[in-house]
This record gives C-alpha cells, sequence and structure tokens, in this order.
C-alpha cells in the first residue's frame, strides 16, 4: 500500500490506495514533470518534493522505471527520484528513513531482471544498486554478489552485459570505502570472487579474440564490450570504430602491466624479461612495423623505462648490502641489455624516433608558434610520441653510459662538416644526432671537447642561411645551450653573443624563438659575466623586443617576456638607457591581455624586475605600475587568484626602490586589510610592504592607516602561528625604531599584549625576543608613554606600579639567553640602563640583573683594537660612506638607504654601551654617595665587576 497526497491537478487528498493506483498517479506527476511548460514542471516537481518521505513512493518509482513500455523521460526521471531518495532517506538514523519491510522489497526488485534495454538508464540503475550495496551489503544484501555471478553467466547478451555493468559499479563503490570493517569485509568478498572475475576477462577476452576474425563488426563490438566491462568495468558507447576498442583494450592491458610494477616491483620480477622483450620487439625492431600505434609505444618505452630506472632493481654499491630480489631483478636487466640490444635501441631512438616527422615538418611552416609551445611543452606534450623517447634516451643513456657513449660518438664522427641542403633526409639525421648529443650533456662532458666542436662545426653552421638548413640553425643553437653550463669555456661567450644577436634576426621565427631561450639559458648560467654581455645589449633588448610584438601567441609571448626579465635581472641598472620601448609597450599588452591572467603574470614579473633594473626612476612608471599593483592585490576582483602573489611582489619592490611617499602609492595600501583577513601564504610578504610603508613615509602612513592596522594585528594575534605573531611584532618594533613618539601611540593596543607576555614569560624564546624589542624601544625611547603603559598595567594585574616594573626586570634578566640577535641584545642593555640612576628601591634592588645585562652587552658589542689595545663597540656607525659594490652585489636599494639613515639616529649605532654604562654608573655614584654606590656594587658579583673594570678601562 501507499499513500500518495493529492494535488489539486490530480484532484485527490492524502488516500491509500494499491500500487497500480499509486503507479497511475505519480505516472501522471512524472509525466507533467518531463514537460517543457512551467505552469505544468513547477507543480508536478512540489508534489513530487511532497512525496519524497512518503512510504510507498520508492516502491511505486521502482515500478515505473522497470516498465520499459513507458515513455523513456518519465523514466529517466522516476530512476534519478529513486537515487537522490536513496542518499537522503536509506540509512536508518535519516529523517523520514524509509522502513526496513520496504527496503528489502526493493532490494528484490532491483537485481530481478538485469534486461533493461536503454544505456543509460541501465548505468543509472548500476549506479543506485551500487548506491544502497555501499549501504548494506553484505549484511542485509547477502543475495546482491550471488545473483550477480550468476546473472554474468547467463547467454543472453543483454543481461550479461546489464549484469556485468551493475558488477563493476558495486565493486567500484565497496572498494571506495576507507573505515576498517569495512575494508576487511571487502577484502573478505573480493578473495571470494577474484579467481571468477579473472576467469570471466580470461573468458570474454578469448570469445572477442575468435570474433574479430569473423568481420561482424556489431558482434565484435558487444564483444569487447563485455571484455572491457570484466576487466576494469568500462561501458563504452557503441559509436566508436572496432579498432579504436581493441586500440583501447591494449592499452587497458599495459596499464595493468605499467601499474603492477609501480605498486609491486618485486612481485612483477619474474615478467622482467618477458615485458623487455615484449616492448623491445614492438617498438625497436620490424616486428612493430604496421602494428603498433602510438600510445601503445608510449606505454612500451615507459614500461622499459620503469624497469630501467626502478630502484627496487638497483644494487647498492656493495652488492653484499642488497636483498637477494634486488640482486635477482638486478641479473635479469643486465643479461637482457646486452650491447647489440642497447645499441640497437640507441640508434633506433636517434635515426627513427627523433627525426622531425612530415607532420611536425609542416606545423613548422603553418604554425611555427605552435610548433615551439608543442616542442617546449604544451597541453598535449606529456602525453605525445617525442617527449616520451626523449626520456627514454636520456635514462637509458645514463644507466649505461659506458657502453652507448662510443656509439653516440661514431654517430657525431660521421656527420662532420656541413650537409649539403638538398639532401633533406641527411639534414634531418643531423638534427636527430645533435638532439642526442644534446640530451646526453652531462654523459658526455669527459668525452667531447664542446670548446672545439663549437668552433670549428657548430658555429659555421649557423652561418649556414639557407631555409632548408633552418632545422640545424634551430638545433644547434639549442644544442649550445644545453651545453652552456655544462662545458663551456668563458671566452667563447662573446662569439656565442654575436651567433645570438645574428640568429635573432634570423628569417624564421622558430629560430628566432629557440634563440632566445638560449640566451636565457646563457645569462642564468653561474658563469655569466655582465662586462662580456654589454656590448652585445643593447642589440639583444631591441631584437628580442621586436620578437615580442610580432609573436601572437599567449604563450610565446609569455616565453620572450620571461626572456626579458632574466636581461633585465642580470645586467640590473645597465639596462636603463634600453627600457623605453618596452616601458611605452607594457600598458598595451596588459590591456590585450585582460582575457589572459597567465600572460598578465608573466607582465608583473617582467615589471618587478623592471622596478629593480630602475631604482629610483621606477617612479616615472606610477601611472601605470601603480593601477596595476591595485588590481593584482585587489581580493575583491576575480584577477587575484592568478595575479595576487606576483602582484604583492612587485608592490613590494615598487616600495624598496620609491624616492618618496605618493597619495596614489599611500592609497593602495587600502587592499590591505582584506589580505590580512586572508591569513594566507602570502603574510609574510604582506608584512614586508607594511615595513616598506614605515621605512617610506611612517608619520603619514600611520596617521592614515594605524588604526586599522592595529586592528588586524589584534586579531591576527589570536589565531596567529608563533613565526606569525613574530612577524607583526617586527613590524610594530619598526614602527617604534622609526618613529619613536608616534609608533607607541598608534600601536598602544597591542603594547599591554607584549607586557603581559613579558610578566608571564612567554615560553616561546624567538617570541620572547622579539617581545623584549618592542618594550626596549618603549622604555628606552619614550620613557614617558613607558609609565603610562606601566601604570595601565599595574591596574590590570592589581599591583603596584614598582612591583610590576622589578617582577618585569626580574623576567627581563632571566630570558636575556632568548636574544640571539647582537641588536637586540645591547637594546636591552641601553633600555635596563636607561632606568639609572635611581633612588626606587625595587630598581636598586634588581642593580645586579641590569649590570649583568650589560657586561653580557658589551661582551657582544666591544671589540680590541690590536693597536692600542683598547676597546671600542662595533655596533656604532658614524659617517654616510657608502659601501662599495662589487660586479656580483646588487646596489643599494631607496629603502636601504633609508635604512642606512635610520640607523644614524638608532640609539643602538650611536650610542656607546661603553659610555653610557659609564656615565649611568657615574650618575647612581653621585645620587648615592660614594658609601651607598658601595654597598649596591657589592651585590654584584666580583667577577661580573672584575669583567666590568676591563671595559671601562680609560674611564
Amino acid at each position: 500500500m501507499v499513500a500518495v497526497v493529492g494535488t489539486s491537478q490530480l484532484g485527490t487528498d492524502q488516500v491509500s490506495m494499491d500500487l497500480n493506483s499509486a503507479s497511475t498517479v505519480v505516472l501522471q506527476v512524472l509525466t507533467q514533470a518531463t514537460s517543457q511548460d512551467t505552469a505544468v514542471l513547477k507543480p508536478a516537481e512540489e508534489q513530487l518534493k511532497q512525496w519524497e518521505t512518503q512510504p510507498g513512493f520508492y516502491s511505486v518509482l521502482l515500478n515505473i522505471f522497470t516498465n520499459h513500455t513507458l515513455d523513456i523521460n518519465v523514466r529517466w526521471l522516476a530512476v534519478l527520484y529513486f537515487k537522490h531518495g536513496i542518499d537522503r532517506y536509506w540509512r536508518r538514523v535519516a529523517p523520514h528513513a524509509l522502513s526496513e519491510e520496504e527496503k528489502t522489497t526493493l532490494r528484490a526488485g532491483l537485481i530481478t531482471n538485469f534486461n533493461e534495454p536503454i544505456n543509460q538508464i541501465a548505468t543509472q540503475i548500476a549506479v543506485l544498486i551500487a548506491k544502497v550495496a555501499r549501504l548494506d551489503c553484505p549484511r542485509q544484501w547477502p543475495e546482491l554478489i550471488p545473483t550477480l555471478i550468476e546473472s554474468v553467466k547467463v547467454q543472453d547478451d543483454l543481461r550479461q552485459h546489464r549484469a556485468l555493468l551493475t558488477f563493476y559499479h558495486v565493486t567500484k563503490t565497496l572498494a571506495s570505502k576507507r573505515l576498517a570493517a569495512d575494508r576487511k569485509l571487502f577484502y573478505d568478498l573480493a578473495s571470494g570472487i577474484y579467481n571468477f572475475a579473472c576467469s570471466l576477462w580470461n573468458h570474454h577476452t578469448d570469445t572477442f579474440l575468435q570474433q574479430v576474425s569473423s568481420g561482424n563488426e556489431a558482434v565484435i563490438l558487444s564483444s569487447l564490450e563485455r571484455t572491457l566491462l570484466s576487466l576494469k568495468g568500462r561501458s563504452i558507447g557503441t559509436d566508436n570504430v572496432c579498432r579504436d576498442r581493441l586500440e583501447k583494450t591494449i592499452i587497458l592491458f599495459t596499464k595493468v602491466l605499467l601499474d603492477f610494477l609501480d605498486q609491486h616491483p618485486f612481485s612483477f620480477t619474474p615478467l622482467i624479461q618477458r615485458s623487455l622483450e615484449f616492448s623491445v620487439s614492438y617498438v625497436f625492431t620490424e616486428v612493430g612495423e604496421g602494428v603498433t600505434f602510438e600510445r601503445f609505444i608510449v606505454q612500451c618505452m615507459n614500461l622499459i623505462k620503469m624497469i630501467v630506472k626502478n630502484y627496487a632493481y638497483k644494487p647498492s654499491k656493495n652488492f653484499e648490502d642488497s636483498s637477494p630480489e634486488t640482486l635477482e631483478a638486478h641479473k635479469i636487466k643486465m643479461a637482457f641489455f646486452t650491447y647489440p640490444t642497447l645499441t640497437e635501441i640507441c640508434r633506433r631512438l636517434v635515426s627513427h624516433y627523433f627525426l622531425l616527422t612530415e607532420e611536425e615538418l609542416t606545423m613548422w611552416e603553418e604554425d611555427p608558434e605552435g610548433f615551439t609551445v608543442e616542442e617546449t611543452g604544451g597541453d598535449s606534450w606529456k602525453y605525445s610520441l617525442r617527449p616520451c623517447t626523449e626520456v627514454l634516451f636520456i635514462d637509458i643513456f645514463h644507466e649505461y653510459n659506458q657502453t652507448l657513449t662510443p656509439v653516440l660518438l661514431e654517430m657525431m664522427q660521421t656527420l662532420q662538416g656541413p650537409t649539403n641542403v638538398e639532401d633533406m633526409n641527411a639534414l634531418l639525421i643531423k638534427d636527430a644526432v645533435y638532439n642526442a648529443v644534446g640530451l646526453a650533456a652531462y654523459e658526455l662532458f669527459d668525452s667531447v671537447d664542446f670548446d672545439q666542436w663549437f668552433k670549428n662545426q657548430l658555429l659555421p653552421e649557423l652561418q649556414v642561411i639557407h631555409n632548408r638548413y633552418k632545422p640545424l640553425r634551430r638545433r644547434v643553437i639549442w644544442l649550445i645551450g644545453q651545453w652552456i653550463s655544462v662545458k663551456f669555456k668563458s671566452d667563447l661567450r662573446p662569439m656565442l653573443y654575436e651567433a645570438i644577436c645574428n640568429l635573432l634576426q634570423d628569417q624564421d621565427l622558430v629560430v628566432r624563438i629557440e634563440t632566445a631561450t638560449t640566451l636565457k639559458l646563457t645569462v642564468d648560467d653561474f658563469e655569466f659575466r655582465t662586462d662580456q654581455f654589454l656590448p652585445y645589449l643593447e642589440t639583444m633588448f631591441t631584437l628580442l623586443f621586436q620578437l615580442l610584438q610580432q609573436v601572437t601567441e599567449c604563450d610565446t609571448k609569455m616565453h620572450v617576456l620571461h626572456v626579458l626579465s632574466c636581461v633585465i635581472e642580470r645586467v640590473n641598472m645597465q639596462i636603463r638607457p634600453y627600457v623605453g620601448c618596452l616601458v611605452q609597450y607594457l600598458p598595451l599588452l596588459w590591456k590585450q591581455s585582460e582575457e589572459h591572467n597567465m600572460l598578465r603574470c608573466a607582465i608583473l614579473t617582467t615589471l618587478i624586475h623592471l622596478v629593480q633594473g630602475l631604482g629610483a626612476d621606477s617612479k616615472n612608471l606610477y601611472p601605470f605600475l601603480l593601477p596595476v599593483i591595485q588590481l593584482s592585490t585587489d581580493v575583491s576582483q576575480p584577477p587575484h587568484v592568478y595575479l595576487l602573489e606576483d602582484g604583492l611582489e612587485l608592490w613590494l619592490v615598487t616600495l624598496e626602490n620609491s624616492p618618496c611617499i605618493t597619495p596614489e602609492l599611500l592609497r593602495i595600501f587600502q587592499n590591505m586589510s582584506p589580505l590580512l583577513e586572508l591569513s594566507s601564504e602570502n603574510l609574510r610578504t604582506c608584512f614586508k610592504i607594511i615595513n616598506g610603508y614605515i621605512f617610506l613615509s611612517s608619520t603619514e602612513f600611520l596617521q592614515t592607516y594605524a588604526v586599522g592596522l592595529c586592528q588586524s594585528f589584534c586579531e591576527l594575534l589570536k589565531e596567529i602561528t608563533t613565526e606569525g605573531q613574530v612577524q607583526v611584532l617586527k613590524v610594530v618594533e619598526n614602527a617604534l625604531k622609526v618613529n619613536p613618539i608616534l609608533g607607541p601611540q598608534m600601536f598602544q593596543p597591542i603594547l599591554p599584549y607584549v607586557f603581559k607576555g613579558i610578566i608571564e614569560g612567554e615560553r616561546y624564546p624567538v617570541v620572547m625576543s622579539t617581545y623584549l624589542g618592542v618594550m626596549g624601544r618603549v622604555l628606552l625611547q619614550n620613557t614617558s608613554f613607558f609609565s603610562s603603559l606601566l601604570n595601565e598595567m599595574a591596574h590590570k594585574f592589581n599591583q603596584e606600579m614598582d612591583q610590576l616594573l622589578g617582577n618585569m626586570i626580574e623576567m627581563w634578566v632571566d630570558r636575556m639567553d632568548n636574544i640571539t640577535q647582537p641588536e637586540r641584545r645591547k637594546l636591552s642593555a641601553l633600555a635596563l640602563l636607561s632606568l639609572l640612576p635611581s633612588d626606587n628601591s625595587v630598581i636598586q634592588d634588581k642593580f645586579c640583573g641590569i649590570i649583568n645585562i650589560s657586561v653580557e652587552g658589551l661582551h657582544d658589542v666591544m671589540t680590541e683594537d690590536p693597536e692600542t689595545g683598547t676597546y671600542k663597540d662595533c655596533m656604532l656607525m658614524s659617517h654616510l660612506e657608502e659601501p662599495k659594490v662589487t660586479e656580483d652585489e646588487e646596489p643599494p636599494t631607496e629603502q636601504d638607504k633609508r635604512k642606512k639613515m635610520l640607523a644614524l639616529k638608532d640609539p643602538v649605532h650611536m650610542v656607546s654601551l661603553q659610555q653610557f654604562i659609564y656615565e649611568k654608573l657615574k650618575a647612581q655614584q653621585e645620587m648615592l654617595g660614594e658609601q651607598g654606590f658601595q654597598s649596591l656594587m657589592e651585590t654584584v658579583d666580583t667577577e661580573i665587576v672584575t669583567q666590568l673594570q676591563e671595559f671601562l678601562q680609560g674611564f
């Protein structure tokens, strides 16, 4: 029986009716729910929603979607509602859960017949059976698997296929469960059906192979579908041709082997010999001609590569330390890879697989930019044959280089001198061999005199300007790029730069793009010398800019921009005379790339290096630069997902190189508050940017943004990591250092947090060190503010001010070892000494600790002058002499100069600790008198007093 809630259209109230009557009513509403008319559709959907929780509703749906005479769309909708009902109401604990009686009936009905004629509905039924199985099998549904196994054995093709489809979805779903008890159940289940699944696969595979020769495509396809389902449970549409099905089956077989080798290398050992024989025969001998296809070759090469590289098969240097399994596998490998086999593989890779194909040459002519993208790693690159052959060559050559080096050298030897431009095959062979020599550069280090080869062979080939020679011009400049960091004499660089200048003017676009790539590798190399490069800088930069303008593909523009960025980065300020054209072009390119965020990332990277190269002159870029930073770092704008990291880096270098604050530069800080709320991996850069503003214009910046920034910091400190706390507090410390009057006022809400952390003995040393650095600045440079803070904290702790001060000094002395930076250690000594002279009994009580810290500070900063034997404070800075910058060092930024100026106002660098101690002790002596002072000094350890006297000699 089923209770059905009527609608006005049905003209019924909530009544009970038998299954047939209920089916009629539900069928009518389902039909209305397939209507295109919303006036009909909406009420029907609402009614179905009401029925979802009614007892018997899903039995009605089962009755409808298993009735093959009904409209397909209605049956499809019934299946979907049934599937959604399983998700919502099948579990026992679900609200409005189905009764156990109804679930029993439904489970039986679902596996009564596997004869659904419509593929899409059959798939949905298989999925919903799997959903029920996930919840009920095997405990509440023990008959499911036996029923499926029996149904798979029937002779009826349709029933067999549908049962296989369901069998696949059920096993896949059960295998996905992760609880230990569920895994155990699945293990027990799998153990019982594994042999059956294997025999099923073997049976259908044999049947398929027998039917291939029949010529009846429909029969073959049907058989192949069952083969695939039995192997992987994969249902394939009937519109593919038989060859596609066969290729997919073969690929699946090879994938099984690859997965087996990857997951269980030692279990795979008995298959090593046969797998290598099979793969090498099909890929590197005549056996495979006419029958292999690209993906099969790729899979076979991957199989060979995985066997060659597998660490499980590589014995230790000391063979006795290797396991027997490893030694057995290694022995099989060595027996297979004989000299003739390795030689044939190497020659075949180079002379057959490395050759540029007609398709590639045509693409070169018709779509040169598309060709370069494919060659350098386009979206489909990793799945294609060429990179697979190159990786296999590299791995085999590395593993067996002693055997293969003479083979490759012999191939090189036969190609000496120029090649006839009319002999295209010879040109392509040379291109292939040069490719191999480039890929094996590191292995050939001791075997090839590359410098001589460059001068005598390669350089002349770059000068052959015939159009047919362009594959070799491109290959030779690529080859040089592969060797530049391996073996290339520095003296030869000017000759290479000359060649690059010429090739950047080559008539062929592919050659020019490849030349740009080699130029990048050259300037990136650790032996790069700016003085050698500068004579060619103007020409190269101009030609690279022309190439950037000429190319049209987003990927190519990104690539050329990256080369330009590398050049700018390496020559730094030397680029200034030549960047005018690029500076004018970038705003246009930015506008054109509105839909290409990755190209915009490349533009941001270029701007970063431009700003660093231009230094203070980068201010002239602000009309373009600042809106770019604004957009890239605005989290309310969708592009920020791609641009934020580079945008923040650009913002930072812009601040570091800014000669002064501007209203526009100050305004973009409005983007910072949402960035701090993100608490992302970019937080460190955000803190650097905040510090940049403090160093650039502390007063204006703090007056404008300190209140909001302080609120953000207070929120961050509640939930941030220890490292994050330190970064926040360093910003506060810098603000106090730069602006000791305004800084404490602006960050006043944070200082009680710091004071409390000191008093309570913060357990993390790095945090405690930062607390003491912040408080040291306040105590030393803004005494009146420290007094008001102490008064505030005394009220909070319900203590006397003197008692709280004593506790703070005691904790400071106790945790001094937490401070590792010499600047902060000196600051602590200066700050505590600033409390002297004092007649306050609490301070006098802590006098010993203050002196101990002071002497520690002297040990940190005092160095002995070997000529005079006297000590001096090594942290003192007395003049503004600019340090000499070597060629390898970057020149100081505007921010570096600001920090130097700040240091000249900082007591840590302007006050002699030795002099300061002397003056404070003298003042304390004058206040207390000789006898009182002597009593105070007697509280200090005699060894400390002795050390103090040594440091103060001469005063």
